[in-house]
């Protein structure tokens, strides 16, 4: 409901159709996928991949203002974040890796006051706001161009209240009535978060981790490989104008289903266009490696795709920390990998403080092809 009562609607127009079958089949049924990502232990640095991009483009729609390869670098190395927009960037890391955890859990309140926690701890002006529903109604949604009032969330007093129905709606099943389409449920959750406004900051990052969490708890399991907030930071007035004309036209969310319903169509788009990319890279790895007598059959998956990698990131600096975080497996195993590349001449081995650095030599490919 809104806050006056008047119930919230949507409607399914053949566009939210016409979205939704290619969806529910390629997020959520068994379709034709390339064996790196289903079927072998890659599939771990796709998600990886993933968890990181969404971590970093949601951050940035918020404001958070710091180059992607810092922050890159930050989350997969491991090392503490410096500063409000690398702490915003690594809150959403762990909310992301949280959504993972809890997608078979029931939603409570209490529960999603964890998950704001998670988002804004840390960054907010009163740290004792994270993870806490507002107290004031001063918070609003403004125009930053001229402070134009576009959305006056509910009064604090009916939060406890709309957050019980909240959960209640999230943890739905097909046989609730009236019958609400999975993906438009998870959407609808999205939008709730954003309108109730229930926190004095992060909604927008908590809405966006609710959603995710909501088609992972409903079986769309495509959903941990893409990014929304990458697609959405390409056009954020859209994603604020979808918010808006709900509000305008009636309560009607169909504005907000629609976009992003295209928002997921296009996320699919690019992961597949990404994995094309990528397999195509490794193979020709591959090939370059399978002339050589030296290396041929020597190197797993990992060095192959670290390699993919280094081809085109010359003088790229790698830790221990981050090949285990970028491939989910023991530190042990991250050092047996790197080491066996700088024996074989691949990586230089070199000091920096007390962390050893593997760094690419800057003619990589000349030595893979003397050693043909």
């Amino acid at each position: 409901m809104d806050s006056n009562g008047a119930p919230l609607q949507f409607s399914v127009p053949e566009p939210v159709l016409r979205h939704l079958s290619p969806i529910d089949k390629g997020a959520a049924g068994e379709i034709l996928f390339p064996k790196q990502v289903v079927n072998s232990s890659d599939r771990d640095r796709y998600i990886v991949n993933s968890l990181i991009e969404e971590a970093i483009t949601s951050s940035q729609l918020e404001g958070a203002c710091t180059t992607r390869v810092v922050a890159e670098e930050m989350l997969r190395e491991g090392r503490d974040p410096t500063g409000r927009d690398e702490l915003m960037i690594f809150n959403n890391y762990r909310a992301m890796e949280w959504v993972r955890e809890h997608k078979k859990a029931s939603l409570t309140p209490d529960l999603l006051l964890e998950l704001h926690r998670l988002v804004t701890e840390g960054t907010l002006e009163n740290p004792e706001d994270a993870g806490s529903l507002r107290e004031r109604d001063d918070v609003r949604v403004v125009d930053h161009r001229d402070q134009t009032i576009l959305h006056q969330p509910p009064p604090a007093s009916d939060l406890p209240e709309r957050l019980e129905r909240l959960c209640a709606f999230a943890n739905g099943t097909e046989a609730d009535e009236p019958f609400v389409p999975p993906v438009l449920r998870a959407i609808l959750l999205h939008f709730m978060v954003g309108y109730d406004h229930p926190f004095v900051d992060g909604n927008g990052r908590t809405a966006r981790a609710l959603f995710y969490w909501s088609m992972a708890r409903q079986g769309y399991w495509l959903m941990e490989y893409l990014s929304i907030s990458h697609v959405i930071k390409r056009a954020p007035s859209q994603y604020a104008r979808a918010f808006l004309y709900c509000e305008t036209d009636r309560n009607d969310t169909t504005y907000f289903i629609l976009h992003q319903l295209r928002v997921i169509r296009e996320a699919i788009e690019s992961l597949h266009d990404y994995l094309a990319r990528k397999i195509s890279e490794q193979k020709d790895t591959e090939q370059l490696l399978r002339r050589s007598r030296a290396f041929r059959g020597q190197l797993n998956h990992r060095q192959l795709a670290l390699l993919s990698h280094a081809l085109k990131h010359p003088g790229y600096d790698y830790l221990i920390e981050g090949h285990q975080r970028s491939h989910d497996v023991s530190y042990a195993t991250a050092r047996s990998d790197l080491l066996k590349l700088a024996e074989a001449g691949l990586l230089e081995k070199t000091k920096r403080g007390r962390a050893w650095v593997f760094i690419v030599a800057e003619d990589l490919p000349q030595r893979i092809e003397a050693s043909a």
